[in-house]
């Protein structure tokens, strides 16, 4: 935690906004969408989910092949611990769910389904995307599938097991290239980048990744500047939380770090816990 803390000081000491933007592109991804206050009927039928596993006492035996949990909580774990501590924020989810929106990829691929939250935020995006989920655990595999069946969500095919193990074959089964990837799948430097490396053997240059807590802990920092320097990409975007990743040709390598504060909506939502 005081590693977030202090790379999150730093993160602000250098960080903007749309003021001074001069590359039209970024500016008006920033402005209409990452930025972008409105509200999607989409939201809410996932978020009325999300309640129900926020309330849901049941255990699972849980399969990590990641860096863990930042709460150090055992193997079995109630599903509302899991919804309240692994699942992605509404804010940042819905970040995501505007990103497909926008840029409208054929081929979805996340690394890390988790109880499903995010998968179907992704999916709800877009109803003509086919969206590619990967859960190392297959407990929590089931609890993401009733996920995607109460909503309704058809598109959606889950690989379940080490991604060590079925990423690869996975891909290599792809007719169509992968146009947005979402990298939530393991938290440590190497395996982060051997996945971006898989991943961009089958990208194009309008394909967008999306890497999520890039500033966790030194290791992914590091990722992340590995990243900003491969030669492949020649855009990104760090908003702390998450990091976007371009890889559009003819233009210049420009690295922007700009402020997407969901820090409000974290203290509200604790309020809202300890006074129920």
């Amino acid at each position: 935690m005081l590693f977030q803390i202090l790379s999150y000081l730093r993160f602000l000491a250098r960080s903007g906004n749309a003021h001074g933007l001069h590359s039209p592109f970024v500016f008006s991804l920033y402005a209409h969408v990452i930025n972008h206050t409105g509200h999607f009927r989409a939201y809410d039928a996932i978020e009325a989910r999300r309640q129900e596993l926020l309330a849901a006492p049941t255990r699972i035996e849980v399969t990590d092949f990641g860096a863990g949990s930042r709460t150090r909580a055992g193997h079995t774990r109630r599903l509302r611990d899991i919804a309240r501590t692994a699942a992605k924020p509404p804010r940042l989810a819905q970040l995501l769910f505007r990103l497909v929106n926008h840029f409208r990829p054929r081929t979805v691929v996340e690394l890390g389904t988790s109880l499903g939250l995010t998968t179907a935020y992704l999916s709800a995006a877009d109803s003509r995307a086919r969206v590619l989920t990967f859960e190392g655990c297959p407990q929590t595999a089931a609890v993401a599938r009733e996920t995607f069946s109460r909503l309704g969500l058809a598109k959606v095919e889950l690989v379940t097991g080490n991604l060590d193990d079925t990423l690869a074959p996975t891909l290599a089964a792809l007719t169509q290239p992968v146009d947005f990837a979402f990298f939530d799948g393991n938290h440590r430097l190497e395996p982060t980048l051997r996945y971006f490396e898989l991943l961009t053997q089958h990208r194009t240059e309008h394909s967008v990744f999306v890497l999520d807590d890039i500033h966790w802990s030194a290791e992914m920092e590091q990722a992340w500047a590995t990243v900003q320097r491969h030669p492949d990409v020649t855009l990104t975007i760090d908003l702390f939380y998450i990091g976007l990743v371009f890889f559009r040709r003819n233009q210049p390598k420009q690295h922007f770090t700009l402020r997407f504060d969901y820090l409000l909506d974290k203290v509200l939502e604790r309020t809202r816990r300890l006074s129920s």
